[in-house]
């Protein structure tokens, strides 16, 4: 999750043209008659169970339909099953479906399900994920969700294939290659969108992608493969903690890693954590987009330089100078995460630096220790989305469901170069001026931090009003949403997007 796309990969958890790839003409071919025995697919999903309830909050109630199920993705050309993709849907009841707000939620890794979104932020039921519930053994009790965002669309949360209880049914492993791709994940991705949308007629409702993490990398690639593949426009993007280009977090040459960071850093030192915590962060900024990045490109042949910004960035981020100073001014998120409490036996997560937990190693030089947040809340979700399929949505699997599935990340194809989404998110601006994105992200987060952001989209024109793509910072780390007053500022500045505010 760290320094390479692998480990990034974690965190934020083409088809190709050949025959090989199964889906490159899901949509646009009429399949041929297939065999009955090659449409017979091994252990396929249950059928989708319908459920009705009512959601009692101290202000207002919520009557909802929830959807629990899963869209089958075919070969065009034999219809030979590729894959179940499991979904969960929350549809408020007594609304215009015409006129109703429909937001698809996906989470990252490569190889997270959407449980981080909907039981951590968005759905009806949450699960509380700080404190004494940062911890494996937490008990697996969710409560109302008071922040939910039901009052103002209808979520409809997907788990890509291999995720959750979302699994591969074809008998090579053509398919998987596909999918976990770049390109072969978003094209998967767009048609269950689009499948979704069909069965369910809502073709007129205007629509919303919500991305966290690499889910983020995927909401403006998705955005525009549906506008040009599937014949659906999306109306906008909420974007949490997304990282848009990867050559940011990769490599330790490229300076502009070190900038983003600088602040992140300089907030964990500083306690920052209320929603005000950015305005306190002006000095940091300023140098980390001027004079950090000028010595930066200096290189580490001048001594004086050298000194120079060690001894600023010490002074910014808390660490010794002196430690610093044998860095060459270039601190990367493990040092820093370990070296803040290396006297105390502690380290910090890069999900959320301000957490910390114990070192499995403390006199050791270098440590490998599970990150005290990541690591610690994939126990207490799996169980409590495994117990609401369960008991309240009438879905049962028997199988695990898979909130981080690091296989999937481990043979993840990237591609050539660096990917990035940042040409794409300009080309859904572009198109359509009524287009609008929020990015949301934390103070505290390492794995993709929210200086790094704004450089980038620094420079992206305005085209018409600037204010379609904005960019906000609250307190806390990655899961930005654990935090209450975060969780309830990103609900209200999503509100304000979906209903065109």
């Amino acid at each position: 999750m760290r320094a390479s796309k692998w480990l990034l990969a974690l965190a934020l958890l083409s088809l190709a043209a050949s025959a090989a790839t199964p889906l490159a003409a899901q949509g646009h071919a009429k399949p041929e008659r297939p065999a009955a025995a090659a449409t017979t697919p091994p252990n396929p999903l249950p059928p989708e169970a319908v459920t009705n309830h009512v959601l009692v909050l101290p202000d207002r109630t919520i009557r909802f339909t929830a959807q629990a199920g899963a869209i089958r993705l075919s070969d065009a050309k034999s219809g030979a099953p590729l894959a179940d993709v499991a979904y969960v849907a929350f549809l408020k009841d007594g609304e215009d479906p015409a006129k109703r707000p429909l937001t698809f939620a996906v989470n990252g890794g490569p190889g997270a399900a959407s449980v981080w979104l909907d039981l951590g932020a968005l759905g009806p039921w949450r699960l509380p994920i700080t404190g004494a519930a940062l911890s494996p053994s937490a008990p697996p009790l969710t409560v109302d969700n008071a922040d939910t965002w039901l009052d103002f669309t209808d979520l409809v949360f997907i788990d890509p294939p291999k995720t959750g209880y979302s699994r591969i049914l074809a008998k090579d492993d053509s398919a998987a290659k596909s999918f976990f791709s770049v390109s072969g994940d978003i094209d998967a991705l767009g048609v269950v969108i689009r499948k979704w949308v069909a069965a369910n007629k809502r073709w007129e409702s205007p629509k919303f992608i919500v991305g966290e993490s690499y889910g983020g990398f995927r909401g403006p690639k998705l955005a525009r493969r549906l506008s040009e593949s599937e014949g659906i426009g999306i109306d906008g993007l909420v974007l949490i903690s997304p990282v848009l280009d990867f050559a940011w977090f990769d490599g330790t040459d490229n300076p502009l890693t070190y900038a983003g960071r600088l602040p992140s850093f300089a907030a964990t030192a500083r306690g920052l954590r209320g929603l005000d915590g950015r305005s306190r962060l002006a000095d940091v900024e300023a140098y980390a987009a001027g004079p950090y990045v000028v010595d930066l490109l200096r290189g580490e042949r001048d001594p004086a330089v050298l000194d120079r910004m060690s001894a600023k960035v010490a002074g910014f981020i808390g660490l010794d100078p002196a430690f610093v100073r044998r860095l060459a001014g270039r601190v990367d998120a493990a040092a820093f995460d370990r070296e803040r409490g290396r006297a105390q036996g502690r380290i910090a997560s890069a999900y959320d630096s301000l957490v910390t937990g114990f070192d499995p190693n403390p006199h050791s030089f270098t440590s490998h220790y599970a990150d005290p947040v990541l690591d610690a809340l994939c126990p207490p979700l799996a169980s409590a989305m495994a117990d609401i399929y369960q008991k309240q949505l009438n879905w049962f699997v028997e199988a695990r469901y898979d909130v981080l599935n690091k296989a999937v990340s481990r043979d993840w194809d990237w591609g050539s170069g660096q990917p990035e989404a940042v040409s794409d998110l300009k080309q859904d601006l572009a198109l359509d001026p009524h287009f609008r994105v929020l990015i949301a992200h934390g103070l505290t987060d390492e794995v993709t931090p929210y200086f790094a952001t704004q450089l980038l989209i620094n420079q992206i024109p305005p085209m018409g009003d600037r204010n379609r793509l904005r960019l906000v910072v609250y307190g806390g780390g990655h899961m930005v949403y654990a935090l209450d007053a975060s969780r309830a500022a990103l609900r209200e500045d999503a509100r304000k997007l979906i209903e065109g505010k």
